[in-house]
């Protein structure tokens, strides 16, 4: 195993690897090369998480995207034909785009480029910035080998983003918006030459070239940082926001939200299955402040179909249901409040601990992050197994589980008490100077 591989795998989670493994395999059968690209090897190698899988295919890489997603019953989220791009949501949870290797070529800024396939290398050279630009061999004869065709590893160690050409932010204008999002979040500085870049394709105006669809997926990925906000206020810091809507500046940016959305976010315990819309939080933040006519034209910037703005226009409505049930007086049991959480969107649980006024409703859902799903998480599938006699997989096995859990909550079962510490060996009798020729009695 190479280094790399040694690495990467050291990195992801155990459903990363899971659907790492399903890919390769599906890659292996098509006789297709594959190769881990994007984010995926950035987050690696700058010692970041891996949020999502990025893979690139020399060849077909709708129809393989089509067998991976029919043989890991995944499910096919978006597609872009014209860039031969899909993205897969697995039944684990994780998600990972497949890609062609490809080249593309741009007519005017901001217009549909020409695309060709290409070799993985003409990939790479055709990015945005040096560090989304590396690639990682996921080949029988090749795996682990590392392809870095503009030395983006070396601009990862410098904590240096640097455009891949002097034409990076005019051929896409939207790599504006990307340059900032990735300041924002990584904390590098820009290369003197790529922040010369642009500043003159901002003097040019190119930002108005940027197309409306671009824009939202643009706002979708900004939905899934660490810190939404901090990208949100560099993106107002440039004048950039309002392309969004005209209202999204100064007090109408709700930084006070992000904020307390931030410190609800680290509260959830690492590693817990909490899933979330965060696409549906953020944009409930980002538009509270404004008036109908400015959410309005967000959605118009956009391009936002309907069944786009329904999860965050109808989050508070639906919310009110869970907040109902957390204010009632028969949840008088840990195990109670567990399972009503347990089951309600992530989203919905994060609404209300930012929003509602009922303290006895903040209390529960503060509890249900730092007691109750600890508590939980602390449930071994061994544990259930002995007390239940069921092995996982048993059809009754999950219903086994959640039973020991409400025992555990309830103190119905108590952790055995720690064994004690040993006793400290008895301290050596002092020793007074020694006299010759003394008489002892």
């Amino acid at each position: 195993m190479s280094d790399y591989m040694f690495i990467l795998e050291s990195h992801l989670s155990p459903e990363q690897a899971a659907v790492l493994a399903a890919v390769q395999s599906a890659a292996g059968e098509a006789n297709l090369s594959l190769f881990l690209t994007g984010g995926a090897m950035r987050d690696m190698l700058g010692g970041f998480p891996i949020r999502d899988l990025d893979f690139t295919v020399e060849g077909p890489a709708l129809k393989f995207a089509r067998d991976v997603a029919k043989k890991s019953q995944a499910e096919i989220i978006a597609v872009d034909d014209h860039r031969k791009t899909a993205e897969l949501q697995f039944p684990n949870g994780v998600r990972c785009g497949i890609s062609m290797a490809r080249h593309e070529r741009y007519g005017k800024p901001g217009a549909k480029p020409q695309v060709t396939q290409a070799t993985i290398h003409e990939d790479l050279r055709g990015r945005d910035f040096t560090f989304n630009a590396i690639a990682l061999s996921l080949n029988r004869a090749s795996r682990g080998l590392m392809i870095d065709p503009t030395n983006g590893a070396s601009d990862l160690e410098r904590r240096e983003i640097r455009a891949i050409s002097n034409y990076s932010l005019y051929d896409d204008p939207t790599r504006l918006l990307r340059l900032v999002r990735f300041r924002a979040r990584l904390g590098f500085n820009v290369d003197e030459r790529t922040l010369q870049q642009f500043g003159n394709a901002r003097e040019a105006g190119m930002e108005k070239y940027i197309p409306a669809r671009a824009l939202f997926a643009e706002l979708c990925e900004i939905a899934l940082e660490p810190n939404p906000g901090d990208v949100l206020k560099a993106l107002e810091d440039e004048k950039l926001l309002t392309l969004y809507s005209p209202g999204l500046a100064g007090p109408k940016l709700n930084l006070a939200a992000f904020q307390k959305l931030s410190k609800a976010k680290a509260m959830i315990p690492f590693g817990a299955a909490f899933p979330v819309d965060w696409y549906a939080l953020t944009l409930n933040c980002l538009t509270q402040l404004l008036a109908p006519k400015e959410r309005a034209a967000l959605v118009a910037s956009t391009k936002m179909a309907k069944e786009e703005q329904t999860p965050w226009q109808r989050l508070e409505a639906g919310s009110k249901k869970l907040e109902a049930q957390l204010k009632s007086a028969r949840l008088h049991k840990a195990s109670q409040v567990y399972d009503c959480l347990n089951k309600a969107p992530g989203e919905q649980t994060l609404f209300l601990l930012l929003n509602s006024t009922q303290r006895i409703v903040q209390d529960r859902i503060r509890n249900y992050f730092t007691k109750y799903l600890p508590t939980a998480m602390d449930v071994t599938d061994a544990e259930v197994t002995q007390a239940s006699g069921l092995e996982p997989g048993h059809p009754k096995f999950a219903r086994a589980r959640e039973e020991r859990i409400a025992a555990h909550l309830d103190g119905r079962i108590r952790k055995p008490a720690p064994p004690p510490e040993p006793e400290p060996p008895p301290a050596a009798p002092a020793r007074g100077p020694i006299v010759r020729g003394a008489r002892f009695r």
